[in-house]
């Protein structure tokens, strides 16, 4: 084989088609959740999403940003949640957008444990979490950002309750016409809380071995398969990174047996976060994260500061099945067609990142408009 013919192949890898539990995808090009805070009051989707989500219909798979299960759940303003009839509306019109034009769309479940405020919470509660341990950093609230507190410990009674939320969001994802969902379990958040030591402090079953800090996530990924099936469910987690101030002191081991008990399940993928969680891909005491793949039996979902060349070498080299983009998905509506293409790429405007209106969020043109204006 020629070095021409050996490159045109690993130029194919992206755009091959492959199948995803009961989905087939035209291309191994997924868009990453992505918070861009443009829900109306009440945490509803507001019309612009609609239009948001089908712009970007051509990849493989929409993963949609990270929707809170319940108002417990919420952490930042202006988010969208999945857990009323009027939010099940709303996400029902992007779904029909996105199918209208061909495209397959799950839907991140999301609960925020302690990365919120209570400004944010119903009746200024506390945010909860497995243990009264205050994170670094701030909350993004109606004031702007404010230093995040304390949060109140979870009792164990109050934890099957927490599972029941998962299980009505997952049920009100299927009504609101999702392909299936990614059950958030990473950068921060509740899950990741409960699996690691420096903010799972507990001494009930939910607390100090391997086995009891993942009890929480293996009740929630059985319930939200009991919902689903696993073939329209995935697991996203981030096994080396501190985003959310947080951190374990042997994760190897950790996400090891987590992932060999989700492998059980049956899920349609692992999502995985490699490095930290928008920063390096090169974590200082990192483990080899291809424990992880030959442990899991769905596809194996990279995601972390890729472009095409590096895309293209890790499903070439069967490092990965499906690569997440993030921030590429803000500014190119039509990523899968301009990496087809070896086009430029439009950056995002920072400013207009979080928050706002149709500026930032539907006005980034496509190659097309881009011909049409020259």
């Amino acid at each position: 084989m020629t070095k021409e013919t050996s490159n045109a192949a690993i130029d194919d890898y992206l755009f091959e088609p492959v199948q995803l539990g009961p989905l087939s995808l035209p291309n191994r090009i997924v868009m990453a959740p992505l918070t861009r805070s443009r829900a109306k009051e009440g945490d509803v989707p507001s019309e612009l999403a609609i239009e948001y989500y089908s712009q970007r219909a051509s990849a493989g798979l929409i993963i949609a940003e990270a929707t809170q299960i319940s108002p417990q759940g919420k952490g930042y303003v202006f988010t969208p949640g999945i857990y009323n009839d009027e939010q099940v509306k709303a996400w029902r019109r992007i779904t029909d957008a996105v199918h209208d034009k061909g495209g397959r769309m799950y839907l991140q479940l999301w609960h925020v444990g302690r990365i919120s405020h209570p400004s944010i919470q119903p009746d200024n509660a506390l945010p909860v979490a497995p243990s009264a341990v205050k994170p670094e950093g701030q909350a993004f609230t109606n004031d702007g950002f404010v230093p995040l507190v304390t949060p109140r410990a979870l009792e164990t009674s109050e934890l099957p309750g927490i599972v029941e939320q998962y299980r009505t969001a997952a049920q009100n994802a299927k009504t609101a016409g999702f392909d299936g969902v990614e059950i958030h379990a990473a950068n921060g958040y509740l899950l990741d809380q409960f699996l690691r030591d420096k903010t799972n402090r507990r001494t009930d079953q939910y607390g100090g071995s391997i086995e009891n800090r993942a009890r929480l996530l293996l009740e929630v990924a059985d319930a939200v398969v009991g919902v689903w099936g696993g073939d329209r469910v995935g697991v996203r987690i981030s096994p080396l990174s501190s985003f959310g101030d947080i951190s374990d002191t042997n994760p190897e081991p950790l996400y090891t047996y987590v992932v060999e008990k989700i492998n059980a399940l049956k899920l349609a993928y692992l999502h995985v976060i490699e490095g930290e969680t928008g920063g390096t891909r090169d974590v200082p005491g990192a483990f080899d994260l291809q424990v992880l793949r030959r442990a899991f039996d769905g596809l194996f979902m990279a995601n972390n500061g890729y472009d095409k060349a590096l895309a293209q070498s890790t499903l070439a080299t069967k490092r990965a099945d499906l690569i997440a983009f993030g921030r590429p998905y803000i500014s190119n509506p039509d990523l899968v067609e301009r990496l087809k293409a070896g086009a430029a790429l439009t950056e995002p405007d920072q400013a207009t990142m979080y928050g706002g209106d149709a500026k930032g969020y539907i006005d980034y043109p496509s190659m097309s408009d881009e011909a049409a204006v020259r």
